[in-house]
């Protein structure tokens, strides 16, 4: 067996209602003066109140940063860097969707250390050290709360990673409670991005790819591939909302160690030129990186189809790795996702930008089965046009 490295959050405390002892786990692991990073949005819904009183009942103070935008630019994380800096906390806590969970994390590591935001670009630039850090995560998508990865958008539409474990979280508190009553649309998108992540987790060709990130690609795949549908119908079935929270997580674990490839490279361009959801940009371009993918790596595909799809199990080689893509496309459409890029209301004449800026994201081409070069990004944007 080949060498791998395999690197987590080094704890993670799940189930219903966890958030009630989170004063005592954040008090624990941080101390008593924290930032509070999160989003406009989320201010709206009462969690964020609900989260202040659990950490004044444990003698913590907070510093509330809740200015996290959807596709954070490097500007919303350089003023949390700031007034965290000026308030002298202690540690950081994000709470939220994925956009939150990243500003923490890069606030947390710019605080005490000496490097900028461009310095820490890329894979392995992070140098640390960083403040305590704990996420909470209030959807079901981008597990970022096991990830070493944060994106960023730099200057008006081109997004940058930090890759480091240095931004592994010391804790995270898993709570599907929190996670009841999300929008339907928020819901689908988030979890195909979930499904996304264990996907093409799976199916990467990176050095590391290695059997526990396997593993969880499939058990993720199994929870979110029978309850997805019954969450996006449901948003009170705390069932399906506990299996969506943790095959999120698994996913999130898979693609921290096992990366990503074509599908999140071809994303990237979508959300940064017409801010377009993540899970959603994802959703568009899935199956049509699938069925370029499938033309000569059919294997990883075949394997885990019917995992999800059980029905699949009756077809073998290509054929089940086609049905893969068209099941993958039918539960999209069957989630009330757009289907298109036209849609999204994306004129055509910008797709030859959107395959030449998706050329960029070579930390995550080179991880995909079959090489892409711009001619087939373009074609791939054409057939999701």
């Amino acid at each position: 067996m080949k060498p791998f490295t395999f690197n987590t959050s080094k704890s993670i405390r799940f189930g219903a209602g966890t958030l009630n002892d989170a004063g005592v786990i954040i008090k624990s692991a941080i101390g008593e003066r924290v930032m509070l990073v999160t989003d406009p949005g989320l201010m709206s819904t009462g969690i964020v109140e609900r989260m202040l009183g659990i950490l004044k009942q444990a003698g913590i103070t907070v510093i509330l940063f809740n200015e996290v935008e959807a596709d954070p630019p490097e500007n919303v994380i350089l003023k949390a860097v700031e007034i965290a800096k000026a308030e002298h906390v202690m540690g950081i806590t994000g709470l939220g969707g994925g956009s939150s969970l990243d500003v923490a994390k890069l606030v947390a590591l710019l605080v005490p250390s000496h490097e900028t935001l461009k310095q820490a670009y890329g894979v392995g630039n992070a140098k640390g050290p960083r403040l305590p850090l704990v996420l909470v995560p209030t959807t079901a998508g981008t597990g970022s709360e096991v990830t070493p990865i944060s994106i960023v958008t730099t200057g008006t539409n081109e997004k940058m990673g930090v890759v480091s474990p240095i931004i592994l979280p010391d804790i995270a508190i898993l709570d599907p409670e929190l996670t009841l009553g999300l929008p339907p649309h928020i819901t689908a998108a988030t979890g195909i991005d979930a499904m996304v992540h264990a996907i093409e987790a799976y199916a990467s060709i990176n050095p590391n790819n290695n059997p526990i990130s396997k593993i969880l690609a499939v058990q993720a795949l199994e929870l979110m591939g029978k309850s997805i549908l019954k969450a996006v119908n449901n948003g009170s079935d705390l069932d399906s909302r506990g299996d969506m929270l943790l095959g999120s997580m698994l996913a999130g674990q898979a693609f921290a160690n096992s990366p990503v490839a074509a599908v999140h490279a071809l994303a990237y361009p979508l959300g940064g030129h017409f801010h377009i959801p993540h899970g959603l940009s994802n959703a568009l371009v899935l199956p049509h990186v699938l069925n370029f993918n499938i033309k000569t790596c059919p294997q990883p595909y075949a394997e885990i189809a019917a995992i999800p799809f059980p029905e699949l199990a009756k077809l073998q080689g290509q054929a089940r790795a086609e049905g893969f893509c068209e099941k993958l496309a039918q539960l999209s459409a069957e989630c009330g996702l757009q289907q298109s890029l036209r849609q999204m209301n994306i004129p055509e004449e910008i797709l030859p930008r959107l395959a030449s800026d998706a050329m960029n994201q070579t930390r995550l081409l080179v991880n995909n089965p079959r090489e892409i070069t711009q001619a087939d990004a373009l074609s791939i944007y054409r057939a999701a046009f």
